[in-house]
């Protein structure tokens, strides 16, 4: 079966892709850019970089636009995937949820309304245990928006590390970000023939210590003795 994913760049949306690639045909990437960075349902932070990604993956990349309204972000997300299903033939989409039933009854919702599947791989999978994948599977995901109590500038840039991991276990806050803690951004992982070298890059804080990394220029680098 023909399947694409929403793609936020982050390590959940990543993860997901590379759970979906031992059932299905993986056909497609969607990513919505949002005008809003206070979107309910789509990173914003660096959304450009999945162009980069994309390439990493060898995967081709439709992207969405959207001024990020709350629910009318959601007929832009609707002909996005349907632009997918008309181009790559879709028959399911994929998304990274784990908990957030708010994204997750959102994107089935469309899915039913044009003949898709949607399929949640993480879905219920443990906050803990999506992590310890993430470190396991060597990730090198980095967090580009913090915006919760504790969590500060020194986070940003940081990959997600065991260390980083107990961090966040001492903050009490969601662990995986879900809730909008934190966001991030996939460099590399064992899916990406292509590692993201970022060249420069500018951070801006904002009041209560929230604050996000923003790449200003970034370029991919072909890694070496991989089995094609």
């Amino acid at each position: 079966m023909k399947v694409g994913i929403l793609f936020s760049s982050g390590k959940d949306s990543c993860l997901a892709l590379e759970f979906a690639k031992k059932e299905y045909e993986v056909v497609c990437l969607m990513n919505m850019k949002s005008k809003n960075q206070e979107s309910y349902m789509f990173h914003t932070v660096n959304s450009d970089i999945s162009k980069l990604q994309s390439k990493a993956l060898e995967i081709p990349l439709l992207i969405g636009k959207t001024n990020g309204e709350k629910e009318e972000e959601l007929k832009d997300l609707e002909k996005l995937i349907k632009k997918a299903k008309e181009k790559y033939k879709i028959e399911g989409v994929v998304s990274g949820a784990l908990y957030s039933s708010y994204q997750k009854e959102r994107v089935e919702n469309i899915c039913n309304k044009l003949n898709l599947i949607s399929i949640n791989p993480l879905w219920h999978f443990g906050e803990e245990k999506e992590l310890n994948e993430v470190i396991k599977r060597d990730y090198e995901a980095i967090i580009v928006s913090v915006s919760a109590e504790g969590l500060n500038k020194e986070f940003l840039g940081k990959k997600i590390d065991q260390n980083i991991v107990n961090k966040f276990k001492k903050l009490k806050i969601n662990i995986c970000g879900e809730g909008g803690e934190y966001e991030t951004l996939v460099l590399d992982c064992p899916m990406f023939f292509y590692k993201i070298n970022i060249l420069s890059f500018e951070i801006i804080m904002e009041a209560n210590d929230c604050g996000k990394l923003f790449i200003k220029n970034a370029t991919l680098v072909k890694k070496k003795n991989l089995n094609r």
